[in-house]
């Protein structure tokens, strides 16, 4: 369980923080960066692992995660926090004086209590304003942009980041609908999408993918995936580790192919030699892991959760 201000909330889990530890080869006096604190059940593992020489950078753009983090900062010496997102990694890194670090852990997409209160529009079981941003401080609301958008670009958008094959049948499903009344509130959109299919998937809502592809899009969550990626190879140290956890095919993919692209050569190009080559700044560590059985059984919502680590030669 993970205590956010002195109480134990044991919905809010840390997804797979044992095997976290064990791919961030903590040094009790380095460096780390927790890129998205949430309520901070990885950064209070990694904690517990520092000397008081150790420091651990966090970020995140959730203002509630902001606050949560603040607290803890506020009793924490060796906690730094900065309000950021993905691609402020290198920033936040220099704002804090350092250079490199020794560590970078990116835990991806939609955390728990965004999910569980219905105010922020994540979640298509529950009613609430049509939101979903990850900083509801900035930016467009899902509803603004979905009552705006072409229908083209609506489709799109769910075909390109939820891989939703009805997506033009779902685009203009919504477009009529916002021509009768504006789209305001998560459960309003998700039967507009549900009305789209005559047969349901066992297990699998049909407006998930569509509410995916929507709030990846709204928060750029991608863009903002790969920028970090590529800026924490710059600020790795020699032996440093990088930990991405990814919940989706899509991220994972991104996960993927940006860490084969510093770590393996081309394909077709000159043979190398096996081990670390000088001109390739990653290696693999292990392969994807998944959540454990034990785990699944006290926190189901780790069941899609990939683990991919590679390190700084």
């Amino acid at each position: 369980m993970q205590q956010v201000g002195g109480e134990v909330n044991p919905l809010h889990q840390p997804v797979m923080p044992a095997e976290v530890l064990e791919g961030l080869a903590i040094q009790s006096s380095g460096r780390y960066v927790d890129a998205t604190f949430g309520r901070g059940g990885h950064s209070r593992a990694v904690l517990r692992r520092l000397s008081s020489e150790g420091r651990l950078l966090a970020l995140d753009r959730d203002p509630q995660a902001a606050t949560a983090a603040q607290a803890l900062a506020a009793t924490e010496p060796r906690l730094i926090f900065r309000r950021g997102r993905f691609a402020c990694l290198k920033q936040a890194i220099e704002a804090a004086g350092w250079q490199q670090v020794d560590g970078i852990l990116l835990d991806v997409g939609v955390s728990s209590p965004q999910l569980d209160q219905a105010e922020r529009g994540f979640s298509f079981m529950r009613e609430g304003p049509l939101d979903m941003r990850m900083d509801p401080e900035s930016g467009e609301s899902a509803a603004d942009w979905l009552n705006r958008a072409e229908e083209s670009v609506i489709a799109d958008v769910l075909w390109r980041y939820g891989e939703e094959r009805r997506s033009r049948h779902i685009a203009r499903a919504i477009v009529a609908a916002r021509q009768q009344e504006p789209l305001t509130t998560t459960t309003q959109l998700a039967a507009v999408i549900a009305a789209c299919f005559k047969r349901r998937e066992p297990g699998h809502h049909p407006a998930t993918r569509s509410f995916q592809a929507i709030r990846i899009y709204m928060n750029a969550e991608l863009d903002e995936l790969e920028t970090a990626l590529h800026q924490a190879v710059d600020v790795l140290a020699p032996g440093g580790r990088l930990a991405v956890i990814s919940f989706h095919s899509l991220e994972d993919r991104l996960v993927k192919q940006t860490l084969r692209t510093y770590s393996k050569p081309p394909p077709g190009g000159r043979r190398l030699p096996p081990g670390p080559q000088p001109d390739l700044p990653l290696r693999l560590v292990g392969k994807a892991q998944k959540a454990s059985a034990d785990e699944l059984a006290v926190n189901p919502r780790a069941r899609s959760a990939v683990l991919r680590v590679a390190e700084r030669v």
